[in-house]
């Protein structure tokens, strides 16, 4: 009885948490430290006259936002292991730029875009190692600091055409983890799991056509054709369509002297990189066990087409103002980010990141979708939805 009396008194102090004790969990959320006390007072004052926004926006300005909740926030998305614990790369930092530079964060996905660092006592980018973020990051230095953490185009460091470039899926970080060895194929996935928040399965449609599944997946696994009409073709009718925008790009390394990739680099192949055997500009990859349905399709191109704006995944809401298929990483960036998936993704996961668990009640789905509409009417900027859930999450 005692516990459930201090359970009840508890929850109802949360519930009922003042002006000064809501500023300070908006500050905890937001920075992941606490606030001066000055600060503090200025945040109190600001709820105390119905301005939680600004009290949110003052917390946003803190440098261990940058620093620290959206470098956690953000370095997930960067490894096969989904792990926070990584060194600063260039795509958590692109992540970090773009929020902090109030973008429109969609071409996160698309954009022609990096950031780096120019303070003076740093190694310069490389497309073939990681010590120039790894040297931000053990020195210390802000990355709130506009003058000299600055966005960049990419194609100027790291040589890609600029209509190869695509944010963060052309990074040198995303390529380590989702282009080396493989088919191309974790490009994909990974990006669908960390921008619209769903994995293959929960994708599968079996219903769509199989005319785009390549070579090296079997018709008949285990020799069972139903295994594959029931299970494999589920996925594959709409990944392989799509991962063949990524059919010019791999990561170049070598397996015996650097196992972990540490020192690879992206590789894109250009119309001078015509492979005479097969005379075409697509990665060896894409070919490989093609012996085990030869009848399957065999790559020609970086030329996509989103299956998925048929049938069952329709409801991932695809822009209707863009065509639905395209040639490259760029185009098939934008058509992933214009979706309604990516913007619903990107609230729940800044509102867990925020409020400490996912959205669970009616309140907090009705408080989702009004965030997504926020969301879109401030241009996608997402510092408004860090800003919007630490204030709803603010009583608690």
């Amino acid at each position: 009885m005692s516990l459930l009396i201090l359970f009840a008194a508890t929850h109802a102090g949360a519930a009922t948490a003042g002006a000064r004790e809501q500023a300070k969990r908006i500050h905890d959320r937001i920075a992941g430290v606490p606030p001066a006390p000055s600060v503090l007072s200025s945040m109190e004052q600001d709820i105390s006259s119905g301005r939680k926004l600004d009290a949110a926006y003052t917390a946003l300005a803190d440098p261990a936002f940058y620093n620290v909740t959206l470098k956690n926030f953000a370095a997930p998305w960067t490894n096969e292991a989904m792990t926070p614990f990584v060194p600063l790369n260039d795509y958590t930092a692109t992540v970090i730029g773009l929020v902090r530079d109030d973008a429109d964060f969609r071409k996160v996905l698309y954009d022609d875009t990096l950031y780096v660092g120019i303070w003076s006592n740093l190694p310069p980018y490389s497309n073939s190692g990681n010590a120039h973020y790894e040297q931000i990051d053990q020195l210390g230095y802000d990355l709130s600091d506009t003058q000299n953490f600055k966005g960049v185009n990419q194609s100027a460091y790291n040589g890609l055409p600029t209509s190869a470039t695509a944010g963060v899926l052309t990074s040198r970080a995303a390529a380590r983890a989702f282009f080396s060895a493989g088919t191309n194929r974790a490009m994909f996935r990974f990006t669908l799991i960390n921008h619209l928040c769903r994995d293959l399965e929960q994708v599968a449609d079996v219903n769509l056509p199989p005319d785009r599944i390549r070579q090296d997946v079997s018709r008949s696994p285990g020799g069972d054709s139903r295994v594959f009409l029931n299970n494999c073709v589920g996925c594959h009718t709409g990944m392989d369509p799509m991962t063949q925008a990524f059919a010019y790009y791999d990561y170049d390394y070598n397996p015996d002297n650097d196992p972990d990739g540490t020192l690879g680099q992206l590789v894109y192949n250009t119309v001078n990189d015509i492979d005479p055997d097969t005379q075409s500009r697509v990665q060896g990859k894409y070919h490989i066990n093609s012996t085990t349905f030869e009848q399957g399709y065999v790559t020609p191109d970086d030329q996509w087409d989103n299956y998925w704006r048929q049938g069952a995944n329709r409801r991932m809401g695809w822009d209707a103002s863009l065509p639905g298929s395209g040639s490259g990483a760029k185009s098939l960036g934008k058509e992933l980010a214009h979706s309604d998936a990516f913007a619903e993704c990107q609230v729940k996961k800044v509102f867990k990141n925020v409020c400490l668990r996912p959205p669970s009640t009616n309140a907090d789905h009705s408080q989702i979708s009004n965030m997504v509409a926020s969301f879109r009417s401030h241009n996608f900027n997402l510092k408004q939805v860090f800003a919007e859930s630490a204030v709803y999450c603010a009583g608690e």
